[in-house]
């Protein structure tokens, strides 16, 4: 059996997998959903100085307290960062590294630079304005393709700002990482900002699943990503 460890996207918490964790469960797998420094219920850890070495350090010091290995890490939007930066850091504990509609960046990527020209330009003009030049405000849930109102009301009111930092600050990697087997799961039922990633995936050889939902694949098809996620472990 295989260890998930999964990682939310901005303005999330770990709760966001709470559809897909018992199914992985049920299979008999290990299962861990950590909150990321400076969100949801991590919301008073919030400064301007935590960034994406922050949440890589956050996964790294989960895997190696609970010494786990043959770690299937699955991070989601925002989070492919912290997987690849997680992988290059501690790649002997890793068995796959999954990409749920998430960034694939390479060594001095910053986040903001892989979003397209348009959303990136949305990000920049809502942190100078309402988050105060440091936190990235919550996006539309309609936007990101959520549409059943039980799946609003249970999204909206969890949801916090997240930390510019993580956005801006670039990857630094070795290249170790690269070691780790990876998967792509692309959400194709929304504006499909992960596209070039998912091709990006496809160009260097790595499977890549299709979902036909919105981008919060956790949230509005549970089932269908669990099953993937048994699939790749």
């Amino acid at each position: 059996m295989s260890t998930f460890v999964l990682l939310h996207g901005a303005w999330h918490g770990g709760w966001a997998w709470q559809r897909v964790i018992p199914a992985l469960r049920a299979a008999g797998h290990e299962v861990y959903a950590p909150t990321l420094t400076g969100v949801s219920d991590r919301a008073h850890l919030l400064s301007p100085s935590v960034g994406l070495s922050t949440h890589a350090q956050d996964v790294v010091a989960l895997v190696e307290a609970h010494d786990l290995g043959d770690v299937v890490l699955v991070g989601h939007s925002y989070a492919g960062q912290v997987v690849t930066a997680v992988a290059d850091r501690i790649p002997g504990r890793l068995g796959r590294r999954v990409y749920l509609d998430a960034f694939v960046g390479d060594d001095g990527d910053a986040a903001i630079d892989l979003l397209p020209a348009k959303v990136a330009g949305h990000y920049r003009e809502s942190v100078a304005g309402p988050g105060f030049g440091w936190l990235i405000p919550v996006r539309s849930l309609s936007v990101l393709g959520v549409s059943e109102q039980a799946d609003l009301d249970w999204l909206g009111p969890r949801l916090t700002p997240h930390p510019w930092l993580t956005y801006t600050e670039p990857l630094r990697l070795s290249g170790a990482g690269d070691a780790v087997p990876a998967t792509f799961v692309e959400c194709t039922d929304w504006m499909r900002v992960f596209r070039p990633h998912a091709e990006k995936a496809a160009a260097r050889g790595w499977p890549v699943h299709h979902l036909a939902t919105g981008h919060e694949a956790m949230v509005t098809a549970p089932k269908e990503l669990a099953d993937v996620l048994l699939t790749v472990a």
